[in-house]
């Protein structure tokens, strides 16, 4: 008889061993072992059924072994079905066992419909059991006297897991309680009075109901802090001042700018006044011409017209330098003083 090479030997080797591990992966002989020792007996074409249809094992055995030593009624189908629509089994699962040691109504529907709308249901029940603290924003608001304050609060909630599915976050609390604080504060006669009385904000914040339509439940508002902050009031009349003055400002220029036009129209009115004179000086030589060639005038009476005019140029420069004489001698420059 012929000795088989030594290669084939190592190959066939090889395919045993990897015919192994995967007899071992689709046939999973410990799991089914796990689960008769822990008294929840699966079958192995169960495992088998789950590998083909892409569902790990280990993860459903591990958390019906959980749940039912637990004592939660659960089934593989809702596991698998849960698994297969894409949602995390271990954290239901342990979410349910929480809230049976709680003693906690929660249902399998209702935990599979919390963790398939993308929220941690195991951090909802724990915010349930031990409720939360949202530290919010500073929210400013405006008493009545126009001193602005700055206020911090506190908010305790509770998780509510009939609202959980389809309710608001904690976006929409803190909104909420912002839009109370600052309303709250506007209502304030004086800022004096929220200074002293802070705890004046959270009840009239609770009272509004701000948790309606919500995953939470407003346990308590506590303010943290309440700073003082501008006077609002002062600057707006300060700015009200200023635009006045700018109005007022921009009416004078308005009214400068009208009489600048009208004192130039009327210099325009009276340069063409000027030139109407202009020309009726100018057609006088040719009125005495006219009148020399009709004979309505003269030799004789143009040289008395002459004298006429130069006797009149004559008085109105002597009236002129009378003027000039009878203004009072000034007085003299006081002299000097010796150095």
């Amino acid at each position: 008889m012929a000795a088989i090479p030594t290669f084939l030997v190592i190959v066939i080797f090889f395919v045993a061993i990897v015919a192994f591990f995967i007899f071992l992966y689709y046939f999973p002989i410990g799991l089914w072992i796990r689960t008769i020792a822990a008294g929840v007996p699966l079958s192995i074409v169960s495992l088998i059924r789950m590998r083909f249809i892409g569902i790990p094992p280990s993860i459903i055995v591990n958390n019906l072994v959980r749940a039912r030593k637990a004592g939660l009624p659960l089934t593989v189908d809702q596991m698998q079905s849960h698994f297969l629509a894409g949602g995390n089994v271990e954290n239901v699962v342990l979410a349910m066992i929480a809230a049976q040691r709680a003693q906690i109504p929660l249902e399998w529907q209702r935990a599979a419909a919390i963790d398939l709308a993308g929220r941690n249901v195991l951090e909802a029940l724990q915010t349930s059991v031990n409720p939360k603290v949202i530290e919010t924003p500073v929210f400013q608001g405006v008493a009545q006297n126009g001193i602005q304050l700055n206020v911090k609060a506190r908010i305790t909630v509770r998780s509510n897991l009939d609202r959980y599915v389809g309710g608001a976050g904690e976006p929409t609390i803190i909104a909420r309680v912002g839009e109370g604080v600052v309303s709250a504060v506007g209502a304030a006669v004086d800022h004096k009075e929220v200074l002293e009385y802070p705890d004046r904000i959270s009840k009239t914040v609770l009272a509004k109901g701000l948790d309606a339509g919500t995953a939470f439940e407003i346990v308590s508002i506590d303010i943290a802090d309440v700073d003082v902050g501008k006077n609002i009031g002062a600057e707006l009349q300060m700015s009200q001042a200023e635009a006045d003055r700018r109005i007022a400002q921009a009416k004078a220029s308005e009214r400068q700018y009208a009489a600048m036009a009208s004192e130039q129209e009327q210099k325009a009115q009276t340069q063409a006044m000027r030139a109407k004179v202009v020309e009726a000086e100018a057609s006088i030589p040719m009125a005495i011409a006219e009148a020399f060639r009709s004979g309505n005038l003269g030799i004789m009476d143009y040289y008395r017209m002459n004298n006429i005019k130069a006797d009149t140029d004559m008085r109105s420069s002597i009236g002129t330098s009378v003027e000039r004489t009878d203004q009072p001698p000034q007085a003299p420059p006081p002299p000097a003083a010796p150095k």
